[in-house]
């Protein structure tokens, strides 16, 4: 977001610690336990004594919101947290609708749980017909956002895609009790992320159609790489390891993504004006992530290994093997300064640290 620079947060070790791979999720484990140990133990004992949260997650889109929240899950344990995108709940919705049996459940749940300006039919319509420019009524997204909640059991949430213009700020400031979450502790988490990064991985993102975890075939490899000999294109297998297509699902793009931030122009714009309001709010926990460290810097605040390099591939036909070929990557931030941007890893390590110190532990 232009103009929004965050603190800097280090997560610099000593001279002799440990390197990880990142792209590995053994590797990950073992870093998050030695980057963020304690406070992981801690978040852990305080979902498992039956408490929850809400964090409502606010940056640009594709600034990272989705994969982080995933992480996070990953390093604490994803049985008493959730993520919740309402872009993916009324995707589930459309799906429904196109069922008899479905639609019947949904507009049964909507008798019972909307109240609201326009008619559940009239916003079955817009459900049917949207666009990204067209938003749903506040009222109806609030609806369809209990019903997953309720589909989930009583589970510490990550809001993804809520609020998503200035209208829908005031709902945001209530939500943990228009959810039934009322004595849990809510936050904001900012994102902080250089449109020169978000052009990048929306031009190279990829995504798991099972489990829907997000990576990047340029910034963000998994460790398994694959080349279709046909297309002569190299794709990435999921490594998520509670995904049932652990190390053999091929993730895919999605469509537009080729055309980079020019396209979400007007939405980048909008996001970063709810955030800068909601940045001056009163009275709310608040978490910021940063994306990226000055070049110049890099070396107080993070480990060379935490640093987003770029990947190109290379496919050896005497081995059947993709050979990865690894290069620096530098971008410059929204003020134009020369920068690195962080593996998500990094990122996940601050947001850890600061939730636990936002929940009191």
């Amino acid at each position: 977001m232009k103009n929004l620079l965050f603190p800097l947060f280090t997560t610099k070790s000593g001279a002799r610690a440990p390197k990880f791979m990142l792209e590995d999720p053994v590797e990950r484990k073992k870093y998050f336990q030695y980057k963020a140990g304690r406070e992981i133990e801690k978040i852990r004992g305080y979902l498992e004594r039956g408490n929850t949260f809400v964090g409502i997650l606010l940056g640009p889109k594709n600034s990272g919101k989705g994969t982080y929240t995933k992480l996070f899950m990953e390093a604490v344990g994803g049985e008493h947290i959730a993520h919740i995108s309402v872009g993916d709940i009324v995707r589930s919705v459309h799906k429904d609708i196109g069922s008899a049996k479905g639609k019947r459940e949904l507009i049964a749940f909507l008798k019972s749980r909307y109240r609201g300006f326009i008619s559940i039919e009239k916003a079955l319509e817009i459900i049917l017909g949207r666009d990204t420019k067209t938003l749903l009524p506040t009222e109806v997204i609030l609806a369809l956002v209990e019903r997953e909640i309720l589909k989930l059991g009583r589970k510490a949430v990550f809001i993804d895609g809520f609020p998503r213009n200035l209208d829908q700020i005031s709902y945001s400031l209530y939500f943990r009790a228009l959810m039934g979450y009322r004595d849990d502790p809510d936050f904001f988490v900012f994102i902080s992320v250089p449109e020169a990064v978000i052009d990048e991985r929306m031009r190279y993102r990829a995504v798991c159609p099972l489990c829907q975890s997000p990576r990047n075939l340029k910034l963000l490899r998994t460790k398994e790489i694959g080349y279709d000999q046909k297309t002569k294109k190299f794709f990435l297998l999921c490594d998520n390891p509670s995904c049932k297509g652990f190390g053999k699902s091929r993730m895919v793009s999605k469509e537009g993504d080729e055309l980079g931030i020019e396209v979400i122009r007007d939405r980048i714009e909008v996001d970063a004006k709810v955030s800068r309001m909601l940045m001056d709010l009163q009275g709310v926990l608040k978490v910021y992530l940063r994306n990226a460290v000055p070049v110049a810097e890099a070396k107080k605040y993070v480990d060379e290994y935490e640093i987003t390099p770029s990947y190109r591939y290379v496919w050896d036909a005497s081995t059947k093997k993709v050979r990865v070929i690894e290069e620096p990557w530098i971008v410059k931030d929204d003020a134009r300064v020369p920068s690195y941007s962080l593996l998500p890893a990094a990122v996940v390590v601050s947001l850890i640290k600061q939730t636990a110190k936002v929940l009191g532990l």
